[in-house]
């Protein structure tokens, strides 16, 4: 009978050891499987603007490199950006580029009027 209980015992053991690898593989991998993301733009698409100049403001998850308008801007370690920029009389688009360590990109475009 103490054979049984050492073979459970062993099995038992190899079993949570890789399915310990198998979540920290996981955990690891988050920002691949995940991707970039840009979110929470604070800007209001097709929005008409009676100021010429604007902050701009939102996050970039899982970012490295960031654009607004072809222009590298600093973000934070959480992904987070915070930039004023002047718009012109007329149409306006602001692009934002986000890059992340994999060279996936994300990119998102907002109309504005001012």
């Amino acid at each position: 009978m103490t054979t049984d209980v050492k073979k459970i015992l062993k099995i038992a053991s190899l079993t949570i050891f890789f399915l310990f690898i198998v979540i920290y593989g996981f955990s690891r991998s988050q920002d691949l499987i995940f991707g970039i993301k840009i979110k929470n733009v604070n800007i209001v698409e097709g929005a008409k603007v009676v100021n010429n100049i604007i902050e701009v403001a939102g996050n970039a998850e899982n970012a490295i490199n960031l654009t607004l308008n072809g222009r590298e801007i600093t973000i934070d370690e959480k992904g987070n950006f915070n930039e004023t920029i002047a718009l012109l009389p007329g149409y306006n688009i602001i692009n934002i580029t986000a890059k992340d360590k994999f060279g996936y990109v994300d990119q998102k475009n907002y109309k504005l009027i001012y």
